[in-house]
């Protein structure tokens, strides 16, 4: 082991380069090779500590494990770390057709990886080989080759009913299709289907366990997905090598070791990455101070960077692309911050941020803030969002969101802030569904959504929501956003002591919607009140402090928990709004007998923007706005500021 020399430990800097001879003694003329042998360098300097990290790629093979004695030292420098393999375009040979191959033996991996049941309601688990192409995540041999099939029919002869007046066929029985059909295949061992079998907002990959092409027959493998196969839903078959059909495809034939690819530009064209480490790229357990900075991460069929407990890790100016899992994962610990990177083509979530405690409701006080953030849910199309929160007092704040298939932001617990964060061209490919989301719990308030622009988010089947506050969600503050072109701007669906204030609503429909299905009597609304948030109420011990301190407007709740007669949708607030065609509100049945707070809203009025053909939703002095106190909404700070 090098002696570290008196000069680099003064002078606290530690080099690496990927270029690096011998042994190296870590100095700017003699940098070490490898990040493990950098990282035990500075365990032995007095911090804080800087590792500079030369330009060109590292390649992984395990994680780089950072810990306590890893605190306060910053990794940062213009390099590549790579959980994946770079293939040579000269190595490929022609298989019939467009279509290449590579012996993948021959290149250096011999883990394959395999195939699992991903999406709503499954673990994370990491994903199977993955070929890039041109910086892009390449195509599974699929049938079709884009879109999706329809199930013509439940394979189930008695279909049970879900009291949403819907029948769902018991998923043991499979399901039919008629018309196309796919091609004639050798077997069908590991060849997968990907479907939204009853709903638009639950999607998962699973295993055939039956095929008959001729009647047009599919059954799938135990455990099975969830809630049943539905008439008319979407699907599409994968991993068949007889469906390499289209550029862009590609199939990984593990027996023989083989990649076949049908490439949609000159192989020369981009680079060829297939992705190998199963583990985080970079796992951070209870540091202090530890800041990654300027680093590129990329083809782990994991997740980019895992940090578990600690406080005040920041990760800045990161870019994170082409991982089979999550960009960034922070579990517990205090005030780590996600910032000012470039995170996309994720298989999963971008950045999942939990900590703080809901029994004491002490935040945690995580951040994601200034990123950039695309293209996520690659592969779990639904509930793995741009950005995620989990316990008590996180902030999402000036980040451009945009192009995925279900939401920007989810979060369960208490006291968030999602400010400045531009979204829009979200919910792509699902329905029912809320750019932002929350939902089914009494308890999970003060949160606060403001000062954002909502736009051109899309929507499948039932469409989508620009803030969704489902299932008798409650006590969020939507206040000061600009929503423009979206449905459902704002669904209040049955919860309590919502205020929305200050907001613009340009061609919406409606700007604000408010139902009671709380109050629902049918056996599925009465179950969720009665069952499962009662049950939440009382996990948090909502009458005792903090909670009732917090939220007084929590005792309200008690005598209808005690009733059974349902939980009506008070305590709602619609204040100093303005709203410019599309539709204003939609209050359903069961809610118009409940007071609703509404004041000053002006709506059908021209409110004199500033430019609106140009998106510029300021508002003229003499708008008439101001006269009934609306307050200027700092459009200029939303974003990351550098776009």
């Amino acid at each position: 082991m090098p002696v570290l020399t008196g000069v680099l430990a003064l002078a606290s800097v530690v080099h690496v380069s990927p270029l690096g001879v011998g042994e190296g003694d870590g100095s700017s003329a003699r940098p070490f090779r490898s990040l493990p042998r950098a990282r035990d360098a500075a365990r032995r300097m007095a911090k804080p500590v800087t590792i500079e990290l030369a330009a060109g790629d590292y390649r992984l093979t395990a994680p780089l494990e950072l810990g306590t004695a890893d605190s306060f030292v910053t990794w940062r420098g213009p390099a590549r770390l790579l959980g994946g393999v770079k293939l040579s375009a000269s190595a490929a040979r022609v298989h019939k057709g467009s279509i290449v191959v590579w012996d993948l033996r021959a290149a250096g991996l011999t883990n394959f990886g395999k195939f699992v049941s991903r999406g709503f309601s499954r673990p994370t688990a990491p994903a199977h080989a993955e070929l890039f192409f041109q910086g892009r995540r390449m195509t599974v041999a699929r049938w079709p080759d884009s879109g999706f099939a329809r199930i013509a029919a439940p394979g189930d002869p008695d279909p049970p009913d879900d009291e949403h007046g819907r029948r769902h066929g018991r998923l043991e029985y499979g399901f039919s299709f008629t018309g196309d059909k796919p091609a004639v295949w050798r077997s069908y061992a590991n060849v997968w289907v990907h479907g939204y079998w009853s709903w638009d907002w639950a999607n998962s990959y699973e295993a055939i366990s039956f095929f008959d092409r001729d009647k047009g027959i599919v059954k799938t493998a135990a455990p099975y997905g969830l809630y049943g196969f539905r008439s008319g839903q979407r699907f599409y078959i994968l991993n068949a090598i007889e469906e390499l059909t289209a550029p862009g495809e590609y199939f990984v034939d593990a027996a023989a070791g083989k990649l076949y690819f049908w490439p949609p530009a000159p192989l020369v064209s981009g680079e060829l990455l297939i992705s190998e480490l199963e583990a985080p790229l970079i796992r951070i357990d209870g540091a202090r101070g530890v800041t990654i900075e300027g680093l590129t991460l990329e083809a782990t069929r994991s997740t980019a960077v895992e940090i578990n407990g600690g406080t005040k890790v920041r990760l800045s100016g990161l870019t994170i692309r082409n991982v089979g899992n999550h960009a960034v994962v922070v579990s517990g610990g205090t005030s780590h911050a996600v910032r000012d990177s470039h995170i996309y083509h994720t298989g999963d979530a971008g950045i999942r941020l939990s900590g703080g405690d809901r029994a004491t409701l002490t935040p945690g006080r995580h951040s994601a803030t200034g990123n950039h953030i695309h293209d996520i849910g690659e592969w779990s199309r639904t509930y793995n969002p741009a950005v995620q929160l989990e316990g008590v007092g996180h902030t999402v704040a000036h980040n451009h969101i945009h192009h995925g298939p279900h939401s920007a932001v989810i979060l369960t617990g208490n006291d968030h802030l999602i400010e400045y964060n531009d979204i829009h061209h979200m919910a792509a490919e699902t329905g029912d569904v809320g750019a932002f989301y929350m939902g089914r719990d009494y308890t999970e308030r003060g949160v606060v959504v403001r000062h954002n622009y909502f736009h051109h988010n899309g929507g499948y089947g039932m469409g989508s929501m620009a803030v969704y506050l489902d299932d008798c969600a409650s006590g969020a503050t939507v206040y000061g956003n600009i929503f423009y072109k979206t449905s459902r701007a704002v669904f209040m669906g049955g919860g309590r002591d919502h205020t929305v204030e200050n907001n613009i609503f340009v061609d919406c429909d409606p700007a604000v919607h408010l139902d009671a299905r709380g109050l629902d009597p049918r056996p599925v609304w009465r179950n969720m009140v009665y069952s499962t948030m009662r049950e939440r109420l009382e996990k948090v011990r909502y009458l005792d402090p903090p909670y009732i301190l917090r939220y007084p407007p929590l005792v309200a709740i008690r005598p209808y928990m005690d009733s059974r007669q349902g939980v009506p949708p008070e305590g709602n607030r619609v204040f100093r709004n303005i709203c410019v065609r599309g539709r204003w509100m939609n209050i359903a049945e069961r809610a118009r007998g409940v007071k609703i707070e509404m004041e000053e809203n002006l709506v059908d009025i021209d409110p004199l923007f500033v430019n609106e053909a140009e998106g510029d939703f300021r508002l003229r002095p003499e708008s008439p706005a101001w006269k009934m106190g609306f307050k200027a909404i700092p459009v200029d700070r939303i974003g990351t500021g550098r776009e």
